[in-house]
């Protein structure tokens, strides 16, 4: 009885956890770069059940042999492994701002490799993210719309002195004075990296590799990759999972409430 509270109680925690994952998807629907999270739901280890008993060898000492029955499997519940970012390529969207760039994907050498823009964060430390939605500060430098430097591809702030530059499809920043290559980098595995808040990743990237192609729109936005519809069907499946885990919570609750107080009669 009490193992099936722990089972109905993980899988209300479990879908309690999804739906706070969809919830942060749907509200970062029109962040730009937006990378969509997806739960992994995994079953704890199964337990094998078995009968103990004894058989009895008619022998004149009247021996018993312990012997154990199989009776089955039994499921313990479920748990949220881990979020898992889908890095697919969002939709380009023109917005005529110059500041804005939208990295486009073109040929990779690994189907789990992808490209980021690098940036500095408050720190100092070298992230990456996909949101292209780019300002320049008061003192001339190029920062994403939390304030953090765009690298270029020495790792160093980019100086803009102003508004008036222009990014090549290749990836130059260019002035009248001066021409910039942005510091775009490439990860092998994506999944490897580490979501943090505003958009941004942690973990190893390189040079972008030999045969890599891909394309820099200035005056576009990469938009976020969630499917609101879907992530709303995911929310109402959550919901109906979760609300069917607490009535079974409430039936077991009834039944142990039942027992106790029949068990207290009889006494």
């Amino acid at each position: 009885m009490l193992r099936g509270f722990y089972t109905a109680a993980s899988g209300m925690v479990a879908q309690q956890r999804h739906q706070e994952a969809l919830s942060n998807n749907i509200a970062n629907a029109n962040t730009p770069g937006y990378k969509a999270d997806q739960t992994a739901l995994r079953a704890f280890p199964e337990m094998l059940l078995q009968q103990m008993g004894n058989h009895k060898i008619p022998t004149t000492r009247g021996l018993n042999l312990p012997v154990q029955q199989p009776i089955g499997t039994l499921n313990t519940g479920v748990y949220v492994q881990e979020a898992i970012p889908n890095f697919g390529q969002g939709d380009i969207r023109e917005t005529a701002v110059t500041t804005d760039l939208a990295l486009v994907n073109g040929a990779l050498p690994d189907e789990t490799g992808n490209l980021f823009f690098s940036v500095q964060n408050e720190a100092g430390e070298v992230r990456y993210t996909r949101n292209g939605n780019l300002t320049v500060d008061g003192q001339g430098f190029l920062v994403t719309n939390h304030g953090y430097y765009v690298l270029d591809q020495a790792g160093n702030p980019i100086q803009t002195n102003g508004m008036e530059f222009t990014v090549t499809r290749d990836g130059f920043l260019q002035t009248e004075t001066q021409n910039i290559q942005l510091g775009i980098v490439y990860t092998e595995n994506a999944n490897e990296l580490v979501k943090e808040g505003n958009g941004l990743f942690s973990g190893e990237a390189d040079a972008v590799p030999a045969g890599t192609t891909y394309q820099i729109q200035q005056g576009f936005l990469e938009q976020s990759n969630v499917d609101s519809l879907q992530s709303m069907t995911q929310m109402m499946e959550a919901y109906r999972m979760f609300e069917t885990n607490q009535k079974v919570l409430k039936a077991y609750d009834e039944s142990m409430g039942k027992a106790v107080s029949e068990i207290a009669r009889l006494g």
